[in-house]
């Protein structure tokens, strides 16, 4: 059995040269772990993800050469030294730098060994006079304070201001409560509570959306009898409120245009008390599986997967629907507080997503019947995906108008679209809008 730091180092590798996502690639790495080995490995992970750029400053600080030039390996074991000396109170300094060096030995570095125990003691001993962050510009400090890429902080403090931008970035790197929603077809308040106390867990009423529940303690969610039962899901109160604000009710006939992994599909099933229809079509094959195991877990059997490609019309969708829910691809600057290592994504890999997102849009308003609602949503906070792809389509479809709607503990009617924020509202960063078909 290895240990925590081990596999954020193997976490971190794997988003690195594999470019895969922190969350998954960090599941793998502490699939043989203990519960506290596997804790650790997490907030290593997520800590250095979280603080990266700002890491790296200081810690080319106390290299003899530059930074960027060392070793990715070494780079990623010297970010994982200096994330448990700065900010991790708990973990002796000594701890910190003797297991950074056993990091490197361990996978036959020995040369390198001395460098790291040299840089990490020495940041130890200073870290009371470090190197302070550049001021030339508020968008280069939090930039760099923060660790987000300068374009995205310029861009958020041209939609924000620089004081809400700072809001947004602070939250991103703070840590994230688990939201869960009850399962109403299977239990009450009363029982969920008790049941997780059982297992060591902790639940408290969401602050404004009414059947989620704030979970703390209680170690692997999947291990605990009330998930295994099919008693809640994890699921954002930005997600829920997606499906509130489409307004699915019993006996409706719906369709989720982009299902995986099938929260949506799963909310709306129980806000229909199980009764009625929801397709929840995916791309991919292989994520279909994770819908209908979601389904079985819930009691859900209103459900049904289906493979279905988006952008690509099928006749025998058209004008089906009382309800389409069009949560598409997008580029997920607003779930970094869950995935940070997102901000690092190259900016022009997101360029071709307005034309995918439109497409989408597009071909699901061909599903609505006369009367019913489209619901677009997103989990980013760039207009370009958000309102001007809304506008876009409205002005092409004329059948189609905002409708105003109203969330629960909101104060106030929107005009048809809201997007939630981190540091408003407490939320993933998620793009909400209501159009009803004529």
């Amino acid at each position: 059995m290895g240990t925590g730091r081990e596999a954020a180092l193997t976490a971190l590798t794997a988003c690195r040269r594999l470019d895969a996502w922190s969350d998954g690639s960090l599941k793998a790495a502490c699939r043989e772990l203990d519960r506290r080995e596997a804790a650790l490995a997490a907030r290593l992970t997520y800590g250095v993800l979280q603080n990266r750029a700002l890491l790296d400053h200081y810690l080319d600080a106390f290299c003899t050469q530059p930074f960027e030039s060392l070793e990715p390996f070494i780079r990623d074991v010297l970010r994982l030294g200096a994330y448990q000396i700065l900010y991790m109170d708990r973990v002796p300094d000594s701890a910190a730098v003797d297991e950074s060096v056993e990091l490197v030995k361990r996978k036959k570095r020995q040369r390198a060994s001395g460098m790291v125990n040299a840089v990490l003691r020495r940041l130890s001993r200073e870290k009371a006079v470090l190197p302070p962050v550049p001021s030339e510009s508020p968008v280069e400090g939090m930039s760099l304070r923060y660790s987000h890429p300068r374009w995205l902080v310029e861009r958020l403090a041209a939609l924000l201001g620089e004081e809400e931008t700072e809001a947004f970035l602070s939250r991103n790197n703070e840590s994230v409560p688990t939201v869960i929603q009850r399962n109403s077809l299977r239990c009450t308040p009363e029982e969920l509570a008790e049941r997780l106390a059982a297992d060591g867990a902790l639940i408290e009423p969401h602050p404004w959306m009414p059947e989620c529940w704030l979970l703390s303690g209680g170690g692997s969610l999947e291990a605990m009898y009330a998930f295994q039962k099919g008693w809640f899901q994890v699921q954002d109160a930005a997600a829920k409120a997606a499906v509130l604000a489409s307004g699915v009710k019993p006996g409706d006939r719906v369709l989720d245009v982009c299902a995986a992994p099938g929260g949506k599909s799963f909310a709306a099933a129980m806000a229909m008390e199980d009764r009625g229809e929801i397709i929840a079509g995916d791309i991919h094959r292989h994520k279909l599986a994770l819908i209908e195991k979601g389904a079985e877990r819930l009691g859900l059997t209103c459900i049904q997967p289906a493979l279905a490609d988006g952008r690509q019309f099928r006749e025998e969708w058209l004008e089906g629907f009382d309800v389409v829910l069009c949560d598409v691809p997008c580029s997920g600057l607003g779930i970094i507080r869950k995935k940070p290592d997102i901000r690092y994504k190259d900016p022009a890999q997101l360029a071709g997503l307005p034309r995918v997102q439109r497409a989408i849009l597009e071909n699901a308003g061909r599903y609505v019947k006369p009367g019913g609602v489209l619901l677009y949503a997103t989990c980013t906070v760039l207009p370009e995906e958000n309102e001007e792809i809304t506008a876009d389509f409205l002005s092409r479809r004329p059948e189609f108008a905002l409708e105003p709607f109203r969330l629960p503990g909101l104060d106030g009617e929107n005009g048809g679209s809201i997007t939630l924020w981190p540091q408003r509202h407490g939320t993933d960063g998620f793009y909400i809008c209501r159009m009803r078909r004529s």
